[in-house]
Formats: C-alpha cells, structure tokens, sequence
C-alpha cells in the first residue's frame, strides 16, 4: 500500500465509521460491486445526496487510480489494519499479517482436519479484524462447498478487545460472500468483542466442547506497555510468572485450553520465548504436556513491515509426542521447507537455560565441553549515564586546564574531574589497543579503587565550570528513567555499574554479525560503555580466552544460540556466552594458542578440542 493513501486516510476522520465508510464506498466503486439485499454494508455505502462526502470519497478513489489501481480484497485488509490508531497498536498489538502467511497457516491447520472440515469449529481469539478468518472462510467454502451464511453462523469464530475490530471483521466477512454472489438481508456472526485473557467461550457458545482450530497472530505488547487491568490479568497465567512478560505469550494457553481433543493451533508470533527469561516459564508448560509441535523458525528475518520483531510459526497438536520438528526458513520459502524438518526430544532441552533448537547435537558437545564461561569469566555491562549526550563527549579542543564540551553553548571542563572512556560497540576488526577511539566522560566521583559519589559542594568549589555545565543540565537529567529515577543526587549516573577500576578488560560489542574484534586493554583508569567486557582475570588468561572467542567454533555457537536481530546480527550477552564451554588446556597447549598465528591451524585445533569436524562449523 502506498504512502499517499496511508496519509489521506490519517487526516480523513479519526472516527471508525466515517474511515469504514469511505473504504468500503470506494472498494465497492473500484470493483463494480452492488448491494441489493445486505442491510449492514448497504450502511457503509457513501451516497452521493451526501454531496460534501461523496466529494471527499471521489478524491479519494482518484488516489488509488494512481497507487492501488487494483483495489483487491487483500488490499482492503490492509487499509483496515492500517487505520488502527496508533494508541491501539501500541496498547493492543495490532499488526497486518501478510496473506502468503495467513494462507501457510490455514492450509497446515486444515491438512489436520481433512476429514472434519465440514464441521469443525474455527477461531481467532485476537481477529483484529479478521484477515484470518477471511482465509479460513474462503477454504472452508472451496473445501465443503457449504454457503458462507453457514460457515459464518456455525463454523467461524472470532473475538476481538476493540469494537471497532470486530466490526471491520464483519464487513470483511460480507464482503467476501457478496464478491462470490451470496448477497442476503443478514449473515449471523460468531464475532465478539471482549478481553481474551478473561473470556470464558462456554459461556458465549452453547454446548461449547472446544475449537478443533485456532489460528492468528497473538498481539505484540510488551509489559511495560499493557495497561493496569491487562498486566494484572496477565500475570495471574502461571507461564507468565518468569521475568517481564510479552502479551503473546498467555494466548499460547487460552489457545491450547480451548482446543477440542486433538485440535490444532497456528499462530505466527515472537520466536524469543526460545531463549528469553520470560519465555521459561512457557517452555516448561510446553515440554510437561509433551505437546505434539512444530516450528517453522524466521531467525533475523523481520516478516512485519511495521515492527521491529522477529518471529515464528507454531503448529501445536494437542496430542502426545516426545519431540519437537524444527526447520528454520525464510518467508518467502514457505511451501519449501516442509521436507526439512529436523526432531529434537524434547528431554534434550532445557527449559530454564532456553531451547537449543539448531544442530543441538553440536551444541551439546560445546556446552558439554570443559567449564561453562559463566562458571570462569566475569562480564560486564559498561557504565550507565542514562544520557550519554551529557556525559560523554569527543572535546572540540582543551587547553591545560579545561577540554572544550559543544553542547548547545561552548562549555570548558576542567580536565581532572574527566576520565578516558571507550565504546566498546564500536569495536571495528581495524581497531587495535593504541587506536582506541578514547572519548571523555565527566565523571563524578573520587578516584578511589571503588569510586564514592562526590559532594555536590566539592564539586562546585574544585570543579566550577563542569558544575556550571551540569546544572545547566539539570532540567535533561532529571528526566531520565522518565522522571521517575532515584540517583543518589541529581548528578550521579543512572546505575552505579562498572565504575570500579579494573585493571584489564577485554572489550567485545553487545552484538555483531560476524565474528567481533576483541580489544585488550591494561589501562584501569579506562572506562567503557554501550558494550561489555570481560573482568577479573589476568592479560595471559584473556589472551587464551581472546583467541577462542575469535574462532569459528565459537561464533558457530552465538549464531546456533543466541538472540537474533535486524541484518544478521546476533546477541553476545553474558547470558547467551555464559553457557559455552570452555575447553580445558593444559600449560603447553595454552602456549601453543598464545604463539600460533595460522587462523586455519587454530580452528582445527579448536574443533578437535571439542570432537567437532571443522567443516561442520
């Protein structure tokens, strides 16, 4: 869909019924569509006795002449979930799921149902509005031959949080049958609008036994984006005790627990409940029911235009297996992968540390290997400033006494309350110990091993023109943490991490797409942000640790394990790291790590270590 379009319907109206009126008038225009018998579309339809609208409805057609000439059904489910407000979407995780992902979904769930399609109950507990079972309708229809008046009345159901969802549902459905000529006075609807984490389907259908179908995609919210009521109804679901929960995640159980005997669930959602704190709680429920699942895994693939998320499609029988079937793909490979499919017992998976899902065969073998990097090396999360806007700053010149901060105005600060800072996410594979890119940091605090907070008396007394600068900040400072922060004084940093002197650190960025430059550095005055560093140890042990890190094994397992993110990059947090082992070397075997200079040489070295051909990697 095209920009203009987009942008004409933002300023159209900010009310649902005058946006739904002219899509639906314009629709039918485009594609020569009547009503004769339909009371609820004949309600959409722009007249043109409305002359002030039907104006506005002719300016709008002239604008899909030019950037949607072919105005199709799909492209009026995508105007409907575009012109959910955005406070919605914020609120509520409305998202448009792409047709070619909704149709993979349907047709999976349904080659489960084959031979019950005639009768079988199909539902999605968070429709939006509906594109979902628009598909499912449409095959029903192709499968069964049954009218859409009886699909609708018997076999589709749906719920939605927002009126206005459930309605746009409606018209979609309409639509659908009038475009195959099935145009009556009325259709029945099974379409409710209500909270999914509260609803109680027994009470909204009689004789209710369970869906043999629910499919769509759960709402994308994060905790701190729910309401009050949404939070604390999220957190009463026992999946949903471990860390700070997704929305997503309690519409695995409200799907499961109102499958029939033998249903089937198809979602497209977030694939971090693999790996996540928050999705631990989710994977124990998973493998305690022995759930017969299969996941088709998008990795870094982004599939949502509008959102920032990487996800997956989960295909749950409610039936016994001991094993999961993993493949992972691209989108558009779809129908591809079906073939590709590798099983992994589900008592192979740890529920607490996260699932393993590719080549887990490998990954045991590293993660069996020596000791646990968790278990030897100390990692560190860089200083927190929580503005490093005002902290942290490359001096336009200095003299003797001051560095020279440009911050709106031209600031000197004296040089003695300055420490030498590094990005360490800006690591680059040029970067070397003596071509550190060091900034500086105004650092408020004495110069002891571990640093006390300085008075603010002392330092407007011995450090006058950075006070000055400081409290001309004040105002930005107290907006961190959104204003509700609690600094030990206004001008303290965020967090009180990492600002003890450590004398060597092995810098490495938070994430990479490829194996990361690594940077040693003895300078304990240095400090560091963004990034992470590994603490505590001697430069001897880091250069040992420096050289596995940097080999093809151990990238293998960042990219078989950790977090995925946009273009390939893959998370190097302490908690992704923590769980490599590390392979025990005796003193002549370190020596020959320290010395040996031959890439090729070292990861054949590495792979024996861990009884792993190289070529494997």
């Amino acid at each position: 869909m095209k920009n203009n379009v987009f942008r004409y319907l933002k300023n159209y109206s900010s009310q649902p019924k005058d946006v739904d009126r002219l899509i639906i008038s314009s629709f039918f225009k485009k594609n020569n569509l009547a009503v004769q018998k339909n009371e609820f579309l004949k309600s959409f339809i722009i007249s043109e006795n409305n002359k002030e609208e039907y104006e506005k409805l002719t300016k709008f057609i002239s604008v899909l002449d030019i950037e949607v000439p072919k105005f199709g059904m799909e492209d009026l489910i995508e105007l409907f979930e575009f012109v959910v407000s955005p406070a919605d979407r914020v609120v509520n995780g409305a998202i448009y799921t792409p047709l070619n992902i909704r149709e993979f979904i349907i047709k999976q769930t349904f080659q489960s149902k084959k031979d019950t399609l005639e009768t079988c109950k199909i539902a999605d507990i968070s429709c939006g509005c509906g594109g979902f079972l628009v598909n499912a309708a449409k095959r029903l229809k192709n499968k069964t031959n049954r009218t859409y008046a009886h699909i609708f009345r018997y076999q589709i159901f749906g719920l939605d949080i927002q009126a206005y969802s459930v309605k746009r549902a409606k018209i979609l459905l309409s639509i659908l049958a009038l475009n195959e000529g099935e145009d009556k006075k009325e259709f029945h609807f099974n379409l409710f609008v209500g909270d999914a984490l509260t609803c109680n389907w027994k009470r909204r259908i009689n004789n209710f036994s369970g869906f043999d179908i629910v499919l769509g995609n759960p709402p994308y919210v994060c905790l701190k984006n729910m309401d009050e009521k949404t939070r604390a109804a999220v957190q009463k679901f026992e999946i949903c005790k471990s860390g700070n929960t997704d929305l997503y995640i309690p519409f695995f159980k409200l799907g499961i627990d109102n499958l029939s005997e033998s249903g089937v669930l198809g979602f497209i959602t977030m694939n971090s409940f693999f790996k996540s704190l928050n999705g631990r709680d989710l994977r124990k429920y998973f493998q305690e029911l022995l759930l017969n699942f299969k996941i088709i895994d998008f990795s870094t693939e982004q599939v949502f235009k509008s959102r920032n998320t990487y996800t997956c499609i989960c295909l749950i029988k409610k039936t016994k297996q001991k094993f999961i079937r993993y493949a992972k793909c691209e989108s558009k490979n779809l129908s591809q992968q079906l073939s590709l499919f590798s099983k992994i017992e589900y008592s192979s998976l740890d529920a607490k540390q996260g699932w393993n899902l590719q080549d887990s065969e490998i990954i045991s073998k590293i993660e069996s290997t020596g000791v646990s990097f968790g278990d030897l090396y100390t990692t560190r999360n860089g200083i927190a400033t929580l503005n490093n806007e005002i902290y942290i700053f490359n001096p336009v010149n200095h003299d003797e006494d001051y560095y020279y901060l440009q911050n709106g105005s031209l600031y000197p600060i004296e040089k003695e309350i300055c420490r030498d800072i590094v990005n360490s996410n800006k690591i680059s594979s040029s970067t070397s110990t003596t071509r550190l890119n060091r900034e500086k940091v105004i650092f408020p605090y004495d110069n002891n091993d571990k640093p006390k907070l300085l008075e603010e008396n002392f330092i407007r007394e011995n450090f006058p023109k950075a006070y000055k600068y400081l409290s001309d900040k004040k105002k930005k400072l107290s907006e961190r943490d959104k204003g509700n922060g609690e600094y030990e004084k206004w001008f303290a940093f965020g967090r009180t991490q990492s600002l003890e002197r450590m004398r060597t650190k092995l810098f490495f960025p938070k994430m990479a797409n490829r194996t990361p430059n690594y940077i040693i550095s003895s300078d304990d005055d240095l400090l560091f942000y963004n990034g992470l560093a590994i603490v505590g140890h001697s430069r001897r042990e880091l250069e040992v640790i420096k050289k596995i890190m940097e080999s093809k094994l151990f990238w293998y397992y960042i990219k078989t394990t950790s977090k995925p993110y946009s273009s390939d990059y893959y998370s190097l947090s302490g908690n992704y790291i923590r769980n490599f082992g590390v392979c025990n070397l005796d003193e002549e075997e370190k020596e020959y790590v320290l010395r040996e200079e031959n890439k090729s040489k070292l990861e054949t070295f590495f792979a024996k270590k861990y009884g792993i051909k190289v070529d494997a990697l």
